[in-house]
């Protein structure tokens, strides 16, 4: 028994809280719970627990890249000829109806060429991606409901525009459980804070809470920054570890009072991983550790490094993870967009494609459902210049649910597909048109799940991921 014991008298006259007010442990040793260590425990103690899916599935992780703003489709992975041919002039479409007023075609400034044996066509914007064309699927039907970022953000994260919801990573969580249970399942990181919605892009909604996304700011590089409170400078691991017998005793009494509490329970699980984070985090999210060939092969700055921190996490068994380039919306390019998509790519071209070849050299390819785009695309015409906006300048372009692209790697999808299409300015999606919930749909089955199937009770009511929506697109598996 730990030299810290529970006095019956002392625990009565003093609340919980106002003895972690006084404890002065810090939150990294204090608040994290119930200590198991490598305990084996029912399901209901450890909701993180490997869980097996409904059938067998060809993905286990999911690396999701996102390009926050909305990249532009016609400049990346979906050429448009004949929207080169009516650059600077109206476009002869019945039905390009855009929510705000645009102008004339125009023409991409990047030079498109084919990629592999399976000749996929890619921007010179991506020419160090586009040489694994062949292990690529790029979907060039997809839609959404609406031109706004923030419930296309949600749309696209949580499968609901509006209301509150569990993000795809919370109910890849719940569903599959970790495979480490040193770190967290569902990762997201943002370099620079958080993006438009912020933390609801990886919420656990209403499902327990221990399924949400634990926020990573990939601006910093030292791990206490990196990782808040990650080492307790103030007393010893065995110090910490009486303190957490302690508590869990204090936990175990607070919660027997309030058994049905989801929210305390969430709180506990937490505490708990954060704790057992101290001891393996600070690893996994080292890249100084990794041989220099492999730091050059993904390059330098920031959206580099954290592609590579992503593999890394998946070789822990992380379970999801969000790569975000950059707070705010970066590739919202409404003006200036040859130079701003320019500087973008660059930034994680190559690094993209040295997680494709890493992955695929160390065996981790075909387990690992890799996922790139953004909430939406943008319109194939000029956004015109408006009061604040633009800056009078006629060289971007706008938002656009309409049609946009979004491809996937890896994880038993079919490579070298180019699947659908938009018009022939790239403003709809025409051809084997796919919705944000068909795809959802996609990714689901590939973890093994019948999304139909995939349900939590929550109010009276069976949810899941899709809500009444949703297809599974066969034709984009292997």
């Amino acid at each position: 028994m730990s030299q810290l014991t529970l006095n019956t008298q002392w625990a009565g006259t003093s609340s919980r809280r106002e003895w972690l007010c006084r404890s002065g442990a810090g939150f990294g040793s204090m608040a994290l719970q119930t200590m198991l260590g490598d305990e084996v425990v029912a399901e209901a103690t450890q909701p993180l627990a490997p869980k097996q899916p409904h059938f067998v599935p060809q993905a286990k992780h999911v690396i999701h890249i996102f390009l926050n703003g909305g990249p532009s489709h016609v400049d990346t992975f979906d050429p448009k000829p004949e929207l080169t041919k009516y650059g600077g002039r109206p476009l002869p479409m019945a039905n390009l109806r855009t929510e705000r007023p645009t102008g004339v075609g125009l023409a991409s400034p990047f030079k498109f060429k084919r990629y592999g044996e399976s000749g996929l066509e890619v921007s010179e914007l991506f020419s160090k991606t586009a040489k694994f064309a062949d292990e690529m699927c790029i979907i060039r039907s997809m839609h959404a409901d609406v031109p706004n970022h923030e419930p296309s953000l949600l749309l696209m994260n949580c499968g609901e525009a509006r209301l509150v919801r569990p993000s795809v990573g919370a109910w890849m969580t719940y569903g599959l459980g970790t495979e480490n249970q040193n770190l967290p399942a569902f990762i997201a990181m943002c370099p620079g804070g958080y993006p438009i919605q912020e933390s609801q892009n990886w919420q656990a909604g209403f499902l327990p809470g221990v399924y949400q996304g634990t926020h990573v700011d990939t601006q910093h590089t030292e791990i206490e920054k990196l990782i808040e409170n990650i080492r307790n400078q103030r007393v010893t691991t065995a110090q910490q570890g009486d303190q957490l017998e302690l508590l869990r005793e204090l936990n175990r009494r607070h919660q027997e009072q309030r058994p049905t509490d989801a929210k305390l329970e969430a709180r506990i699980q937490s505490f708990e991983l954060a704790f057992r984070m101290q001891r393996e985090a600070a690893e996994a999210f080292d890249v100084s550790r990794e041989p220099q060939y492999t730091l050059d092969l993904y390059g330098a700055g920031t959206q580099a490094r954290q592609i590579l921190i992503a593999r890394r996490l998946v070789e822990r068994g992380v379970r999801y993870i969000q790569v975000w380039h950059g707070a705010g919306q970066p590739w919202d390019s409404h003006d200036d967009l040859e130079k701003n998509h320019r500087r973008l790519a660059g930034q994680c071209d190559q690094a993209i494609a040295a997680l494709l070849s890493d992955l695929k050299q160390r065996g981790l390819l075909d387990e690992t459902l890799v996922m790139w785009g953004g909430e939406f695309g943008r319109t194939p015409t000029v956004e015109l210049p408006k009061k604040g906006a633009n800056q009078g300048r006629i060289n971007g372009r706008d938002h656009n649910n309409h049609g946009f692209t979004v491809w996937l790697a890896g994880g038993g999808v079919q490579g070298g597909l180019a699947y659908g299409a938009t018009d022939d300015f790239g403003f709809r999606a025409e051809e084997n048109r796919v919705h944000v919930h068909d795809l959802h749909a996609t990714l689901l089955h590939l973890m093994g799940f019948d999304h139909e199937r995939f349900t939590y009770r929550y109010a009276g009511r069976d949810f899941r991921l899709t809500d009444v929506h949703g297809r599974v697109v066969r034709d984009l598996i292997a």
